[in-house]
């Protein structure tokens, strides 16, 4: 049964890091876009980003 919850923690831990990874991404692109004034690509990073970093905290819970 340990064995269960010691891979969940690994998955957990590994999804967080993906999501992490994610955001970067999303912030580098975010920061192109607003350097070429792309309004509507800039709201969508900035959602995108805001969701990863929610998706990350819930994941972050569930590994407590």
């Amino acid at each position: 049964m340990r064995s269960k919850l010691t891979n969940r923690k690994k998955r957990l831990k590994k999804g967080i890091e993906s999501i992490e990874k994610q955001i970067e991404l999303h912030k580098e692109k975010l920061e192109d876009t607003i350097k070429s004034g792309n309004i509507d690509l800039e709201g969508y990073y900035k959602k995108e980003i805001t969701h990863l970093e929610d998706a990350k905290e819930r994941k972050k819970k569930e590994t407590e």
